[in-house]
């Protein structure tokens, strides 16, 4: 068999930790090849391990029939091989196109020399059909753009092995279509694919064969084009998996947030981003605002949470008969907000301090965690071990284990664990299943309902439309700034849906009030 990637007998540890424990993958020339697994099973170790990052323990990496040994990223990129990570490497104060050369720079009698890469990049983007405005800094491109200079970073390098880490978990719909025409296209051409993904439907659709990681182990390679979803499912997780999200009728009761009015413009002043917003939650409910990224939905969680929270004058939102516009942000968790932010790394979690730190990062000084000024250690690492037992949060050291050192989809869990633990009667959720695997998503989904049949109320920010369908009790459709329907989600299709995202339908004002 003649093969781009082997990866032969490879164990990986940190510490107690084994996270690959002898797992072998093998990867034809020209193929899609999906590597899928739960949160914390090994595979973004093992791909870290292909490009260099890291450095196995065991095992053997050939590549085109040949024995490599790769110490670090230039050597992965001199055997042309690239990736692309889930929280992408780059400069956000750069330009695209320092980013792109970035390592890799020609110079001319001393200065740099940007005229050839420059040429180079347009004939690639062309070529891939991958748009891009060279001359904008990497800060004010949107997360789509972002994910397109990484990709533009793998060309320019001439590689013809390419990584993608959870490639989609930051897209719109249509964002992902266009990624995968651009990957199908370069399978076409003879690049060898590997994709790290946690959708089961997205590897159905675009891979070949499908490597399966559970808690550290090749478990399977399959070929797609033979299994099923639920097949894939059942290998990730070790047991059947349901997809169908089981609830009771929701019996709303008392308003717990109102928006009324809500105005927002940008740092400039010369666009206005959210338009005379007014919604509510109440008590025993789940609310869902899906709309295309980009459309208001991150500004209306910064409003919300504190975080942005330069509203217009004239704006309301009450939180337990509360006007917390001119809150601070502990203000408004005493008064009952627990916020799931969308940007976990960013916002989430302080990257450096350990997890026992962040699952109290926000309630340190409550009397069960502080005495006469001083932080109970003791009493934090017991919180926190509970919680990684209840919320199966896995790490190399458990409570001492630094935040930066745990995967992405349990850094999630982690602050799910945080938000929904505390005392709280309102739950802000921005994108809360983003990164997560197929077991973890019921497990959250589980989590929400449970929230919402005590009697909390719960607003869910969310691109998944599936999950917006099977979640919620009521459905807000954002587009340009604007809430443009309220749907019950019993009476409506993911097409109707599908019709307010994107401005093509607006409900009137009387049709939104017959919906509540």
């Amino acid at each position: 068999m003649d093969y781009a990637i082997e990866m032969l007998n490879i164990t990986k540890t940190f510490g107690p930790l084994i996270a690959n424990n002898d797992v072998t993958m093998q990867v034809k020339k020209g193929e899609i090849h999906a590597i899928l697994g739960e949160n914390g099973a090994g595979k973004s170790t093992l791909m870290s391990i292909l490009f260099g990052l890291y450095k196995a323990d065991g095992g053997i990496i050939k590549i085109n029939g040949e024995q490599v040994d790769i110490k670090d990223p230039n050597d992965a990129n001199r055997l042309k091989i690239g990736m692309v990570h889930q929280h992408f490497k780059l400069v956000e104060v750069f330009t695209v196109l320092q980013n792109i050369i970035l390592g890799v720079e020609n110079t001319k009698r001393g200065f740099l020399e940007t005229d050839s890469a420059r040429k180079k990049i347009i004939e690639l983007s062309e070529r891939y059909n991958l748009k891009i405005d060279l001359d904008k800094q990497i800060r004010d491109i949107s997360v789509g753009m972002q994910q397109r200079v990484e990709i533009m970073k793998m060309l320019y390098r001439d590689a013809d092995i390419l990584i993608f880490d959870e490639p989609t978990a930051v897209l719109t719909p249509q964002e992902i279509d266009g990624l995968f025409d651009v990957i199908r296209f370069f399978a076409k051409e003879g690049k060898s694919i590997i994709i790290i993904t946690h959708k089961l439907n997205e590897i159905m659709d675009i891979a070949d064969r499908c490597t399966i990681l559970r808690k550290g182990k090749c478990i399977k390679t399959v070929d797609v084009k033979d299994v099923n979803a639920e097949v894939l499912a059942e290998l990730m997780v070790g047991r059947e998996v349901n997809f169908t999200v089981e609830k009771t009728v929701a019996v709303p009761k008392e308003i717990v947030f109102e928006v009324q009015n809500l105005n927002l413009f940008d740092k400039d002043k010369t666009k206005k981003i959210l338009n005379d917003i007014n919604f509510n939650v109440r008590s025993g409910e789940i609310v869902c605002v899906a709309g295309i990224e980009g459309n208001g939905q991150t500004q209306l969680v910064r409003a919300i949470s504190g975080l942005n929270p330069s509203v217009e004058a004239g704006s309301v939102m009450i939180l337990n008969g509360i006007n917390i516009v001119d809150k601070s942000i502990r203000d408004r968790i005493e008064l009952g907000l627990s916020h799931i932010p969308e940007d976990r790394q960013r916002y989430g979690l302080i990257m450096d301090y350990n997890l026992s730190e962040n699952m109290v990062s926000n309630t340190y000084y409550h009397p069960e965690f502080q005495k006469h000024g001083l932080i109970r250690f003791d009493q934090i690492k017991k919180y926190t071990e509970d919680l990684i037992q209840k919320y199966d949060i896995r790490s190399s050291l458990g409570a001492t284990s630094s935040a930066r050192s745990m995967s992405g989809g349990n850094q999630q869990k982690a602050i799910i664990a945080r938000e929904t633990s505390k005392n709280h009667n309102f739950l802000l959720a921005a994108q809360p299943t983003r990164g997560l695997d197929v077991g973890a998503i019921e497990y959250v989904h589980k989590t929400l309902i449970a929230e919402r049949d005590r009697g909390n109320a719960i607003l869910v920010i969310s691109l998944e439309l599936d999950e917006v369908m099977n979640i919620s009790d009521r459905i807000l459709v954002m587009h340009e700034g604007s809430i443009y329907a309220e749907l019950d989600p019993k009476k409506t299709t993911i097409s109707e849906i599908g019709l307010y995202m994107s401005g093509s339908k607006r409900q009137t004002s009387e049709v939104k009030h017959e919906q509540v």
